[in-house]
């Protein structure tokens, strides 16, 4: 579901990944999109998606495998943590899969580690919650239902935890990346009504509060999150957002 609605940015990516780049690592993977756009694009390149979720990582492998996409390989680990391989990849990306980190600058720093000196860095996150009103559809519906739902946290680690631009080129100096620029797109997606249940209930703080309640509160939670978020679907029978997000570029 995630996937067809933020397709558009698998063209965002690639476009700010060097074509002849041979060695790439996906950071945050998720179910494999990006890393299997730039495996087809460049067959003689290697791609590394790496993701902490075993459901997604197994997804991939079986897109992967599907596909017949040989290289491109898809690891369970947490890029902040987990060793990688020194001055390997020449280029690093991420879709939406850098802001959840507890300690930005070493996860940065690690990545860094990893790159070789000639790499390139490309990360697509969130800008702030308020250009982002889809994204806080949930919990803005939600919240005079359920006081126990969690308040953001301004510098997460989080969907926005990398909102403001001067923290995000901050970390991205004191973890030794050069050249940084962050850049401003709004990136119209997409996706069928019918995925938006699956989208409010699944995602989020929210998500993990709405199997505990009792029926009846669950039901009217239910019937706010629908009463919301009906006003973004259009007269084709879809959703249509406008994502405002940063496009972080640097390098190594």
């Amino acid at each position: 579901m995630l996937d067809r609605l933020f397709a558009p940015f698998v063209d965002s990516i690639l476009s700010a990944t060097p074509a002849n780049a041979q060695s790439i690592l996906d950071v945050g993977c998720g179910a494999g999109a990006v890393s299997l756009a730039l495996a087809e694009r460049n067959p003689s390149a290697y791609v590394t998606g790496v993701d902490i979720s075993e459901p997604l990582v197994t997804a991939a492998r079986g897109r992967a495998a599907a596909q017949n996409l040989r290289n491109v390989t898809f690891e369970l680990g947490d890029a902040q943590r987990q060793p990688l391989p020194m001055a390997n990849f020449d280029a690093i990306v991420s879709r939406f899969g850098v802001m959840f980190f507890d300690d930005p600058v070493e996860a940065f720093a690690n990545l860094h580690r990893a790159a070789t000196p000639q790499a390139t860095l490309a990360a697509i996150a969130w800008r702030a919650p308020s250009e982002n009103p889809f994204m806080t559809t949930a919990e803005r519906a939600a919240g005079p239902l359920l006081p126990e739902l969690p308040a953001r946290r301004p510098t997460g680690p989080g969907q926005f935890g990398f909102a403001d631009a001067t923290y995000v080129e901050e970390i991205l100096a004191q973890s030794h990346w050069q050249n940084v620029a962050i850049t401003p797109i709004d990136v119209p997606c997409r996706m069928p009504a019918a995925d938006l249940e699956v989208y409010y209930t699944r995602m989020g703080a929210l998500a993990s509060l709405l199997p505990a309640l009792e029926p009846e509160r669950r039901a009217q939670v239910l019937a706010a999150l629908r009463d919301a978020f009906a006003n973004f679907i259009e007269d084709d029978g879809e959703v249509h957002i406008v994502a405002a997000c940063w496009m972080i570029q640097a390098t190594a």
